[in-house]
């Protein structure tokens, strides 16, 4: 479809990696849940966003199964397509801004969804770890890389397999259209900044960069570097 954007959220200092987008400019091109819904399964990313209102920043974002009310990837990706200081998810106002090189969105760690974190003892320990690992719930596995400069080594894991068997799925993708590892989360990522309360560089998937930070009001942001996928 020609007003559909594809881009690469969370990409490397060198511009590898990065969690695929799909941006449809014109909500009105999917005006209702179904075709909406079956669009962001045909496309197969993670999710997908709807603008419905680019100058006011209101955005619809959708997985391969279901409609979301937040996530951060999505919105640091339209919010660096769109060059806007303020969009309008479902779940509240995200402010915006853009610093050169990283795209920042400010959220609150309580709009991330059923998501849980587990720390590992090794960057090792997380990289051996098989996509998906065995256990039921959307898993970000972390470890410290460097505990006193705030790297860390993540990666996450959906583990919602709408092909209802999660021992057919292989890594990147499932059979039946779910994602089995995500390349780069950006609530999950908030969800651990508010939970261990310091800034971090995080190094996700399969080398994807996420930046964050905590503010004072208990909010997070959340920035990195996006930029438009190669054609084909």
């Amino acid at each position: 479809m020609n007003d559909l954007d594809v881009l690469k959220v969370f990409c490397a200092g060198d511009g590898r990696y990065g969690n695929p987008l799909g941006v449809v400019r014109d909500g009105r091109t999917c005006p209702d849940d179904a075709s909406r819904q079956a669009l962001a399964a045909e496309l197969g990313y993670s999710e997908t966003v709807f603008v419905d209102d680019p100058e006011r920043g209101v955005v619809d974002i959708r997985t391969p199964g279901t409609r979301m009310s937040f996530a951060g990837h999505p919105l640091v990706g339209v919010a660096w397509l769109l060059d806007i200081e303020e969009l309008h998810p479902p779940a509240g106002s995200v402010w915006a801004r853009d610093d050169g090189e990283f795209t920042w969105i400010t959220a609150r760690p309580e709009w991330v969804g059923d998501k849980r974190t587990e720390q590992y003892a090794s960057a090792a320990e997380v990289e051996a770890l098989p996509a998906p690992p065995p256990g039921e719930g959307w898993l970000y596995a972390w470890a410290w890389e460097d505990e006193t400069a705030g790297r860390v080594r993540a990666r996450g894991f959906p583990r919602r397999h709408s092909c209802g068997d999660s021992r057919s799925c292989g890594a990147g993708a499932c059979p039946g259209g779910g994602v089995v590892e995500d390349e780069a989360t950006g609530s999950a990522a908030i969800l651990l900044t508010a939970q261990l309360n310091r800034a971090l560089n995080i190094t996700q998937g399969a080398g994807s960069q996420i930046l964050t930070a905590p503010g004072p009001d208990g909010t997070v942001e959340v920035g990195g570097r996006v930029r438009f996928a190669p054609a084909g």
